[in-house]
């Protein structure tokens, strides 16, 4: 599990395309300094596997077809820089949010508003991933923990949310080299999905008990 607190920004070193999948090396000195064989890392809000970690400050990581359809990492290549966090440890500072690393789906950047102070971006983002996302809820864009700041006043038209950056967080991690039409990677709140899947059948239940006989 990961909070969406970026580790470091680091870059892709080499990519090489399998038969129905990609192997990654990364450059991460800070990720790899305890990285072992098997160990999880984040990349771009992708939980991958660690499949080799030498001393040099790179490690590999294998990326599926599936993931590879899902995510944008099929768009990346040699010298694209990343979103690096390690998973959090049972005693670590729970400071984000629970995340998975299981991307749901990609959204697009519609709009980007720099302002003094921070900038908003605009992500637009199709129906069936809209539903779970609320104002001033959590959301993960390309593996950062971030605050819904809006969301359409009608729920029925075009589905898209709002992320507000600081300075911070745009010179850190990959978000601050985002352009209008740029893929992110979206997780949603894990929670919301469950509280959806548990509600549904009792909602149903009610509503057959109180159709007319």
């Amino acid at each position: 599990m990961f909070t969406g607190i970026i580790e470091e920004r680091g870059e892709i070193i080499r990519r090489e395309d399998l038969t129905d999948a990609a192997r990654f090396v990364i450059r991460g000195p800070l990720v790899t300094s305890d990285a072992a064989h098997g160990d999880s890392i984040a990349v771009n809000g992708v939980c991958l596997t660690v499949v080799s970690a030498p001393t040099d400050g790179t490690f590999a990581v294998d990326v599926m077809a599936e993931t590879l359809r899902r995510s944008s990492l099929a768009a990346l290549d040699a010298g694209a820089p990343v979103n690096l966090e390690r998973a959090m440890a049972a005693g670590g500072r729970f400071g984000g949010h629970i995340v998975q690393g299981h991307v749901d789906g990609t959204g697009t950047v519609a709009a980007i508003t720099p302002s003094e102070n921070w900038t908003v971006i605009r992500i637009a983002i199709a129906g069936h991933l809209a539903r779970y996302v609320v104002e001033k809820g959590s959301i993960t864009v390309d593996g950062v923990s971030l605050t819904v700041s809006a969301t359409p006043a009608d729920p029925t038209g075009d589905s898209w949310f709002e992320i507000s950056l600081i300075p911070t967080t745009l010179d850190v991690t990959t978000l601050g080299r985002l352009a209008v039409g740029d893929t992110v990677n979206l997780e949603v709140d894990v929670i919301a999905k469950y509280v959806e899947r548990l509600a549904v059948p009792h909602a149903r239940d009610r509503r057959e008990s109180e159709a007319p006989a």
